[in-house]
């Protein structure tokens, strides 16, 4: 496979605008975002298409599309009259010529195709791949001859053809993966296959089986504590790992909302963006029903009453004794913190309170606040063994440091 640099697509781009008329410049140009999903005569899987330059719109001499391709996603065999090139934008592909090896393709790659070569393209098994496809003079001959799909067996060839070192997984492990991601197989087996023999027998298996923990409440608490750690790549995995298991998209969705009020929105917000793009590729419609319960005018008054069932009459202490010039702070933790989010539907109060204290044993720096919703969640009915069992369920995410800490704080507390 020969690799050209990206230059020389910048230079093409450049050379087919100023063949266009300097007047009719920006009534031409396209949004390549605007796309139709690729047709399954043509794909396998999930694949977006959108189209730069056609060649039946100007004098161009060649045609660009930008196509996006979900994991396990690809092209049927094809071949071009004119050849071709692939501009890896963004993700991770797989590219193979009829008689060779799979390539593996990343952004910044650039693939020139020869002309009459039985090839296909598409994503990795793990994640997506965005490229954009260039012919050349497309308007003189055929673009495109398509072919038969690339069989499941052809696609995987390349997991047979890494060297797979022997992994010992143990059944419950296994079980526990695939009750999360039913028919996700991850490579790291194939590329780290020493640590993930541990790691996965312990997180899936020793772990995982901790406890009486309804799965429900356990990848609930598991999405929050992504969001405190900062960690969008095992959010969006626990996010599909929810919806697999039927928690439903207004839970997934409280449990987003929830962490603002801690993490602040800034540190919220993309993950709010990660999980608005999930919905959309699983077809959930957006937005989601309305959860909410209060009103500008009793907003207040309900979230001091969440307060007070939750902490006890010492949250009246606590207002009272605000110092001056902060009083302003304890009526936004009544009116906002638990008036805007604890009096919502989708989760329930004792539930939040759980979800609250995984955010806080995950982000650290909140001792103090961490034993407070510790005392918060045994006055909601939240024992000892169930903020044991929620914490251990989050160590294999947030560490040792933090596990003890919180573990520490059960201790104090619950004495």
């Amino acid at each position: 496979m020969k690799h050209i640099t990206t230059t020389i697509f910048i230079l093409l781009i450049t050379i087919s605008s100023m063949a266009q008329n300097s007047n009719d410049m920006y009534k031409n140009i396209t949004n390549y975002t605007e796309t139709v999903k690729g047709s399954a005569d043509l794909f396998t899987g999930d694949v977006e298409v959108g189209g730069i330059l056609n060649p039946t719109e100007g004098p161009y001499f060649m045609s660009a599309g930008n196509v996006k391709f979900y994991p396990k996603a690809r092209t049927n065999w094809h071949t071009h009259d004119n050849g071709q090139i692939l501009v890896v934008t963004d993700g991770v592909g797989y590219y193979q010529e009829e008689g060779k090896e799979i390539a593996t393709i990343r952004k910044g790659d650039v693939v020139k195709i020869p002309a009459f070569v039985k090839h296909w393209h598409g994503a990795s098994h793990e994640a997506s791949m965005t490229h954009i496809a260039i012919i050349s003079e497309a308007d003189k001959k055929t673009v495109v001859d398509w072919m038969e799909p690339v069989t499941d067996e052809q696609y995987n060839e390349i997991l047979k053809s890494k060297k797979q070192a022997s992994v010992d997984i143990t059944d419950t492990a296994i079980k526990n993966h695939k009750l999360l991601w039913p028919g996700y197989d991850s490579q790291f087996a194939i590329t780290d296959p020493d640590f993930i023999e541990f790691f996965d027998n312990w997180a899936f298996d020793e772990v995982f089986e901790f406890g009486n923990i309804e799965l429900k409440t356990k990848l609930m608490c598991i999405i929050a504590s992504t969001i405190a750690t900062q960690s969008q790549d095992e959010f969006a995995m626990f996010v599909n790992a929810a919806l697999n298991n039927d928690i439903s998209p207004a839970e997934v969705k409280e449990v987003v909302y929830q962490a603002v009020p801690y993490c602040g929105i800034a540190k919220v917000l993309p993950f709010m963006k990660e999980c608005n793009t999930i919905f959309t590729e699983r077809g959930i419609e957006l937005p989601i029903e309305a959860q909410s319960t209060t009103t500008l005018d009793t907003r207040f008054d309900a979230g001091l009453a969440k307060q007070i069932e939750a902490f006890g009459e010492r949250i009246p202490e606590m207002r009272k004794n605000a110092p001056k010039g902060q009083e302003h702070i304890q009526d936004y933790l009544s009116a906002n913190c638990f008036g805007d989010y604890y009096t919502r539907k989708g989760i329930d109060f004792k539930t939040r309170e759980l979800i609250t204290y995984s955010i806080l044993i995950s982000m650290g720096g909140a001792e103090s606040q961490v034993r407070g919703h510790v005392q918060g969640n045994l006055n909601m009915g939240n024992d000892k063994e169930t903020l044991v069992a929620i914490t251990t369920q989050l160590l294999p995410y947030i560490g040792y440091p933090r596990t003890l800490n919180a573990m520490a704080a059960i201790n104090e507390v619950a004495k």
